[in-house]
């Protein structure tokens, strides 16, 4: 056996197929979150045209790491460190963000309505839309 192990045919057929086996497959409820973020859009036309340039790509892709759009159990944990706090993370980069979110024209106000969009935070109790 150990000579089949260095065998570069073992290699290249067997091992990728062993590796795979072990990677971490997505659970339906995660496809399903990432099929109901990516039905959501902004009603806002111009917040609508800055999510699907600048957001849309990364907040619709469990694997990006970045939270769903939608997922409010993902970004209540946000919510709870403050607007202030989370527009900051996005004009300075944050994990995998870029700084600005890849959107180097937006402003404050409109970063707000991104994050409430995208948290699902319009029209909770405490949100600004009440």
């Amino acid at each position: 056996m150990p000579n089949l192990i260095k065998n570069p045919l073992f290699l290249v057929l067997i091992l990728p197929g062993f590796l795979w086996g072990c990677a971490e497959e997505q659970t339906p409820n995660a496809a399903a979150a990432e099929a109901h973020s990516r039905q959501l859009s902004p009603q806002d036309k111009s917040i609508a045209a800055i999510y699907d340039r600048s957001c849309r790509s990364c907040h619709t892709i469990a694997a990006t790491g970045a939270p769903l759009t939608g997922d409010i159990d993902a970004w209540s944990i946000r919510l709870d460190k403050g607007m202030d706090t989370l527009v900051n993370n996005v004009v300075t980069g944050f994990g995998g963000m870029p700084p600005f979110g890849m959107c180097m024209d937006c402003e404050v106000p409109q970063f707000e309505a991104l994050i409430t969009f995208m948290s699902g935070a319009e029209g909770r109790p405490g949100s600004a839309n009440d």
